[in-house]
């Protein structure tokens, strides 16, 4: 039934529970999966306005526009997607050693949509992911991503409560 899935990850506890699911899926005929983390862009710039506020004068090129922020925002990009690449390591080593065939993703953007575009771009059966991820908000009954997810995806979509 299914063959390509996109397993879209914020490596939160939910998210390490739906990677059991996937690896159970193997024998129902499931033979590849992508591999997806998307760094939300909001983060970091997030993090950028966290620095300029607690930290100010520390960093005084930061505090003028243009290439300053740019570059700081650029080095706090490149230290995400290092944080991702090691995250992801035992999860594509995992699916690996399951013999799938694994394409890994790093993306950055807003997660929801980011998710979806990649579920068009890679032509996916479907989509499997945890109901909240990482972040402590309380939704009444799904996390924002995966609740966006589930509305406007063209595929199926499986998602593995808490």
């Amino acid at each position: 039934m299914f063959k390509k899935i996109l397993y879209p990850t914020d490596l939160s506890d939910v998210s390490k529970k739906a990677l059991n699911c996937l690896l159970a899926m193997k024998s129902g005929g499931v033979k590849e999966v992508v591999l997806l983390r998307v760094i939300s862009q909001s983060n970091a710039e997030s993090l950028s306005q966290y620095h300029k506020h607690f930290f100010p004068g520390t960093h005084a090129h930061l505090e003028t526009p243009g290439k300053g922020v740019a570059a700081f925002l650029e080095s706090v990009y490149r230290a995400q997607e290092e944080e991702a690449r090691e995250g992801l390591a035992p999860f594509e080593a995992a699916l690996k050693e399951a013999h799938f065939k694994v394409k890994t993703r790093i993306e950055r953007g807003v997660p929801q949509l980011k998710i979806l575009e990649v579920e068009e771009q890679e032509n996916v059966d479907a989509i499997i992911l945890g109901s909240h991820g990482r972040s402590n908000l309380k939704e009444m009954l799904l996390g924002s991503v995966s609740e966006h997810v589930i509305r406007h995806s063209r595929k199926p979509v499986i998602v593995i409560k808490r």
